[in-house]
């Protein structure tokens, strides 16, 4: 595809700005009526943060601010469907949200990338190795992340069984903005013991999920719900980082990120002790610290 950035600030549009250096938001043309709000921030070895479902680049707003002042150059983008990108009826099959990340990887021009990936988004990083040869792209990290394989099956008895995304559908169906409300909760451990963050920013994020298509929603939920990696993790061949609570009710650990770390090579597993699936923000300076050393070594 030729290159279709456009600045979301209209004055810059006609501008001599070099693409490179440019700091700004904006939006990129992955297909055709299909446009991704992409943020691209700071200087040096680009890193592409990739956001969870039903969420968009604004849960990644601790890493930003982190990154940037380490010198790394960050790029967030919203998931087809998701935040202020286009939600088109089509496209959220695995093969096509990744598609989407080749063209910012292509159209940025953008070398020597880490890719780092949160829960559903661990699907586009290993889908963009098996898919496009890990084209560009130096580091791997994988953050509560989906992989390998959810669903229960003969051979992968521990799974989750398929009544249970039917039930979750017929949830959202019903009630979406009720269901992320209550979804919410256990994405970050909040009990009657334990609140990890304020009431105020837990509804922050329950807007940041209503402002996704219900269908895009729906669709991407069968998609890291049903999609088997099992067979994609040798193509992984980049130094890797997994990171995952070991209390994650979401997305547990040892149906994820414990074999996906016995079968990716090159790969250093950190499990954060006591930590719900949202550890983007409940272990954030951790998790900082953690990507960070990666980052550099």
């Amino acid at each position: 595809m030729e290159n279709n950035v456009v600045n979301a600030n209209p004055s810059l549009r006609d501008s001599n700005f070099d693409i490179q250096e440019l700091n700004t938001d904006k939006y990129i043309e992955t297909a055709k009526n299909v446009k991704l709000y992409v943020k691209d921030y700071g200087k040096g070895k680009p890193v592409i943060l990739i956001h969870g479902w039903p969420l968009s680049n604004e849960m990644w707003e601790y890493q930003v601010e982190f990154l940037v002042k380490n010198n790394y150059r960050v790029i967030a983008y919203d998931r087809r469907g998701f935040g202020k990108s286009s939600q088109p009826w089509e496209g959220y099959d695995y093969d096509t949200l990744t598609d989407d990340l080749s063209e910012i990887i292509d159209q940025l021009q953008l070398e020597n990338v880490t890719l780092v990936g949160f829960s559903m988004g661990g699907g586009e990083v290993v889908r963009y190795f098996s898919r496009y040869k890990g084209k560009g792209v130096a580091k791997a990290a994988l953050i509560s992340s989906i992989i390998p394989f959810l669903l229960k099956t003969e051979d992968n008895p521990d799974g989750h069984p398929r009544e249970k995304s039917e039930v979750t559908a017929e949830a959202i169906m019903e009630d979406r903005i009720g269901f992320v409300d209550n979804f919410g909760k256990t994405f970050f451990g909040v009990n009657i013991i334990n609140k990890p963050l304020s009431t105020a920013l837990l509804e922050y994020y329950r807007m940041l999920c209503s402002f996704a298509s219900p269908h895009a929603t729906l669709k991407c939920a069968e998609a890291f719900s049903f999609t088997d990696f099992r067979d994609e993790l040798s193509t992984v061949t980049v130094p890797t980082l997994i990171i995952h609570g070991n209390d994650d009710k979401i997305v547990p650990i040892d149906l994820t990120s414990r074999k996906a770390s016995e079968a990716i090579a090159h790969n250093t597993f950190i499990v954060y002790e006591g930590a719900p699936h949202g550890l983007f923000y409940t272990d954030r300076d951790k998790l900082n610290d953690d990507l960070l050393h990666f980052l550099n070594s």
